[in-house]
Parts: C-alpha cells; structure tokens; sequence
C-alpha cells in the first residue's frame, strides 16, 4: 500500500538540497537516508534519498541525482510516497495510519450513528476527521482524545464524544456575548 509521506517544498542552498513537508509520524523511519520514494506526478520518480537534516527546525533532504538548486527547485511540490505493508501498524497504540481509519464507522457514546470516515485531512496544528453523514452531508471532526476517545479498529468504529454545535450548528452554545456589560 502506498502512503504519502512528504512534500516537497522550496529549495534550500546551492547544492541540491530541499525542505519537505513532513507527512509522516515516522521520519526517521520513511525520510532516511536510502529510502526509495515513489512521486506524485510519478513522472518526477522514483527518488533516492542521498541525505537528510534538520535546519531551523525544518528537515532538509538532498535526493540522489539533485546536485544543484535548479534541479532542487524543480522538485518543489512533488508529493513523496512511500511502500508500506497494509498490517503495519504505529509503534504507539494511540496513533493511526489514514487508511486504518478510513471507512470507520462513526458514533456517540450513547450509540448514536454519525456517519462514515471518508477522508483524513493533516491541518499545520490539528488534524480533522472528514466523516460523511447518512443524508450525503459532511461534518468535518477535531481528531483530538477529548472529542474522539476511542478508536475501536476491531468493531471498525470511531467514539466520539462532540461538543454542543459540532454536529448540529442549532445546539451551539454561545460562550460570551459583546452585549451591555
């Protein structure tokens, strides 16, 4: 199965270096040094990753072949997709392939049918669970622990536990208001 894993941005210095956008919760383990990527246009791969570093915060990768800034910036946007076996599973038990949540069902605690997980989107900050309802409708959900407690992979369903509005705009509390005070 293949997984997105980076994407490739802007080229960094003059000797074929890029940063990427990490997509991965296991770098070290998809982003090392050897690893062969597939790409998305795969008119652009496969790449080899020669080197890898972390700069400023940001990880640095020069790929095989890419010796010069020009050739680095050429890269930019191509997505990075790595082979993994579809029964791989995280190290850590609270964490999760897309494609292991994909398709769950979803439901409240007290049993209620929500939907269906039809696509994982990654935010810089969150990421969100993009579940479609029974009537054809979206609701997009904070993939956080206080909002989705449980992961049950082996009944094929996500709990969760929605604050008031996140379902039913209607049932939105108001926390504050700007009027007379």
């Amino acid at each position: 199965m293949q997984l997105v894993v980076a994407r490739i941005g802007r080229a960094h210095g003059i000797k074929g270096e890029v940063t990427v956008e990490v997509r991965t919760d296991e770098p070290e383990l998809r982003l090392a040094p050897g690893a062969v990527l597939a790409t998305d246009p795969s008119s652009a791969g496969p790449l080899t990753i020669a080197t890898g570093r972390v700069h400023s915060g940001r990880l640095l990768l020069r790929f095989e072949g890419v010796a010069d800034r020009t050739a680095a910036e050429a890269l930019r946007n191509i997505l990075l997709i790595a082979e993994v076996d579809p029964d791989e599973v995280p190290e850590d038990p609270e964490e999760f392939y897309d494609h292991q949540l994909i398709d769950l069902d979803v439901v409240t605690r007290d049993g209620t049918m929500v939907g269906r997980i039809t696509e994982v989107s990654h935010l810089p900050y969150q990421d969100l669970l993009i579940v479609k309802r029974p009537d054809g409708a979206e609701v997009m959900i904070p993939f956080v622990s206080e909002i989705v407690p449980e992961i049950d992979l082996e009944e094929q369903r996500a709990v969760i536990d929605p604050p008031p509005g996140l379902l039913d705009p209607a049932q939105a509390e108001i926390a504050s208001s700007r009027e007379d005070t």
